[in-house]
């Protein structure tokens, strides 16, 4: 049984708050906050409760080392300016200086150094996971987005707690999730973008019994349209991926769902430039699809209109170059103006960028956090960080 923040102590508590704050920092600023805004609403919670509030986040990959790159003295400037509150930021995550900081005073809210400049981290190292656990007494976890790592503040340190439990954030995630694996309302309407086939095998596997539609774009949607026979030019290709795609279509067939691939493309040259628009199945030889057209977008577009429920992981197009984002637009919009008849979840953070560009963000139900904790959660694998937990045994 996993509690909920609601259920624990927090009251004259000093509380460790696992979060992920791992963003893209531009210029020494945070680039994009979405996941940083998203666990406000359970800082504030503890802020007006407990009698100190430890922040914790990993950044990046810096190898266990520090790097001045991953340094998250830009997260504690953001973060001091969405809360206007005082944030204290410690320069280690364990060891004397930490301890005489929180000792000391410090303020109510401290933000530790970025948890992988230690090695033990990321090998869930069971000293240094004592050496965490010791700065509190109670811990929270909100960082849904890095659930699927069995890291030390994400799994080891738990077990130190008796007083443990789940933020609002990571509560709302698989308040979301977890019904499209138990009982999704139908028509349940599933699009898959992005590059690679290979990245969501598990999760088309795991959904295909589930949805009525599924909808294909992006690069992966390529290697489909190889399978079916259809020339796909310079497009992005899984070789090896043929075959494992066509057995995917024909199950889709067994199972009477609806899974529609482009009927029509935005293609450009190998330089990605000189955008044109392929008024058919198939690409020239000489181009690459970068985008689905316009029909396809209206036959997705109405498919998300006749749904209830919508899972989008993974941009139809390269939304980071225009005109080859238009595709990922029309089907936000859609989402967007069926809200909230249409309960839309956007998974994965360029398909979250890709909303958030359109404007449309806080006109669709929930954007996940997660990127791969959502993949492997909807693969139906059990999250580490889940796991730890539950008070069960």
């Amino acid at each position: 049984m996993i509690r909920i923040l609601t259920e624990l102590e927090l009251n004259d508590k000093t509380v460790f708050l696992r979060v992920d704050f791992n963003v893209p920092l531009k210029d020494g600023k945070v680039g994009e906050p979405h996941r940083i805004d998203s666990a406000l609403p359970t800082l504030r919670f503890i802020l007006d409760r407990a009698k100190k509030v430890i922040v914790a986040s990993h950044l990046g990959r810096p190898d266990g080392k520090f790097v001045d790159k991953y340094s998250l003295a830009p997260v504690q400037r953001y973060l001091q300016d969405a809360l206007q509150f005082p944030v204290a930021m410690a320069s280690d995550c364990i060891g004397p200086s930490v301890e005489n900081l929180l000792r000391t005073g410090a303020g109510k809210v401290v933000l530790l150094e970025n948890l992988r400049f230690h090695p033990e981290e990321e090998k869930n190292d069971e000293n240094f996971s004592r050496a965490l656990a010791a700065l509190a007494d109670t811990y929270v976890n909100d960082a849904f987005g890095a659930a699927h790592r069995a890291h030390a503040s994400i799994a080891g340190m738990t077990k130190f707690f008796k007083n443990k439990g789940a933020g609002l954030l990571l509560q709302r995630e698989l308040d979301y999730l977890a019904p499209l694996l138990a009982n999704p309302a139908q028509p349940f309407v599933t699009i898959l973008g992005g590059a690679k086939v290979s990245d969501k095998i598990g999760v088309i596997r795991n959904l295909l019994p589930k949805v009525s539609a599924l909808l294909i774009g992006g690069g992966m949607a390529y290697t489909f349209l190889k399978a079916q026979g259809i020339e796909i030019g310079a497009s992005l290709l899984e070789q090896d991926k043929i075959e494992l795609a066509a057995e995917l279509m024909q199950q889709a067939k067994q199972l009477g769902v609806n899974l529609l691939l482009p009927v029509d493309h935005i293609a450009g040259d190998r330089e990605r430039k000189n955008p044109v628009t392929i008024n058919d199945s198939a690409v020239p030889r000489d181009l690459m699809g970068l985008d689905i057209g316009p029909k396809t977008a209206q036959v997705f577009a109405a498919e998300i209109e006749r749904a209830k429920l919508v899972l989008w992981n993974g941009p139809v197009g390269l939304f980071e170059v225009p005109p080859y984002d238009q595709g990922s637009r029309v089907l936000a919009q859609a989402l967007a103006d069926n809200h909230p008849a249409v309960t839309g979840i956007i998974a994965g953070g360029d398909t979250v960028a890709a909303v958030s560009a359109a404007g449309l963000s806080s006109r669709i139900a929930h954007l996940s956090t997660g990127g791969g904790a959502t993949l492997e959660f909807l693969e139906g694998k059990i999250l580490p960080g889940i796991k730890a937990l539950d008070d069960q045994p």
